[in-house]
């Protein structure tokens, strides 16, 4: 599907770095430096209650705090003597012929809990200009689609949109979920009018960017179709952006990293191997990912060709072994290398939970 505005504006081209490749839709200079500008004043951290993922940490540098752990459950040790209950110990002997009387039964320990079934999904945040997965967790449903909406909607927790480089939403508070529908591979969503309230051209295309991104994660869903208030939408916003037909993943590739991870999600627990896939549009296709603890160490890592590069974009899909002890927080950091002086360039580095 084609996305325009009727003001003449387009995507914009955010490769970071100044050796990386430029992306074919890119504006000038000066659009990149207002679209930017725009996307700071009016996408701003949430203050969703899904509660903390990680210790509060400042995105792209390591972390200082590793997650405690503990089991929950109920001490098992010693017996259990129930309030009230007479004692077992007779003051005299037994007469001759006489019952001594039941035996003391023991006291049953506690069970432990059994925790509650969950489902795992992301909602697409922003990392300064670009789009990246952050893990939720919610009580287990079938209704997927639904719930990854809702969590977008809540925004980032209090822990991810700490410091100045966290994560933010552009989606405006009070925005809310009338309803879903899947149908064909195309999923049609219906929020309030509150969706295209406020902000200029480059918020209003990073908010329908974060929706069709959170919503296509799932196989059964390649577009969407936008509601507000129950009415189709063809003009998006008093920015005119028209809306062609269904959004997809392709007509948002500017909010996405020139080197783009969409797993592991920020946040989540991983385990070895741990699988990095994602797109990337870079020099010759070359880039690296990097595993490293919280103090700064690098544990794991290797080089990576994407299918595509210099140009286009790539996917690519590694698996990197590592060891840890015990579960403790970690990075997950991809970038390449400056074609004229060797330095680190589009680097995207965020924080997982690594299990031994």
């Amino acid at each position: 599907m084609g996305i325009g505005t009727t003001h003449g504006d387009t995507h914009v081209n955010r490769q970071a770095g100044s050796g990386a490749a430029r992306h074919p839709s890119s504006f000038a200079l000066s659009a990149l430096t207002l679209a930017l500008v725009l996307v700071g004043a009016a996408c701003t951290p949430g203050a969703g209650d899904a509660g903390p993922l990680l210790p509060s940490v400042a995105a792209g540098s390591p972390a200082a705090a590793s997650p405690a752990g503990g089991s929950g459950a109920p001490s098992t040790s010693g017996s259990t003597v129930a309030s009230g209950a007479p004692s077992q110990s007779p003051s005299r002997a037994p007469a001759p012929g006489e019952s001594a009387g039941p035996p003391t039964a023991a006291s049953p320990s506690p069970a432990a809990p059994t925790a509650a079934p969950t489902t795992s999904l992301v909602a697409y945040f922003l990392l300064g200009e670009h789009l990246v997965p952050v893990q939720r967790t919610v009580p287990k449903t079938v209704a997927v689609a639904r719930a990854a909406v809702q969590q977008l909607l809540a925004g980032p927790t209090a822990a991810e949109s700490t410091g100045a480089a966290g994560l933010v939403s552009c989606i405006p508070a009070g925005s809310r979920l009338l309803d879903i529908s899947i149908t064909g591979g195309i999923a049609t969503v219906d929020l309030t009018g509150q969706f295209e309230s406020g902000g200029g051209s480059a918020s209003m295309f990073a908010r329908l960017a974060q929706v069709v991104y959170t919503l296509t994660q799932f196989p059964s869903v390649g577009g969407v179709l936008f509601r507000l208030d129950g009415q189709p939408v063809e003009t998006f916003s008093s920015e005119g952006i028209v809306l062609g037909g269904p959004s997809t993943r392709a007509d948002y590739r500017d909010w996405v990293a020139p080197i783009f991870v969409d797993s592991p999600a920020w946040g989540a627990a991983v385990s070895s191997p741990l699988r990095v896939a994602g797109l990337a549009n870079v020099f010759e296709a070359q880039f690296s990912v990097e595993i490293s603890t919280a103090s700064g160490t690098v544990i794991a890592g290797r080089s990576v060709t994407a299918s595509c590069g210099t140009g286009c974009w790539g996917t690519y899909d590694v698996t990197l072994p590592y060891a840890v002890s015990q579960p403790q927080t970690g990075w997950v950091t991809v970038f390449d290398l400056s074609p004229r002086d060797g330095s680190r360039e589009n680097v995207t580095s965020y924080p997982v939970t690594l299990q031994p």
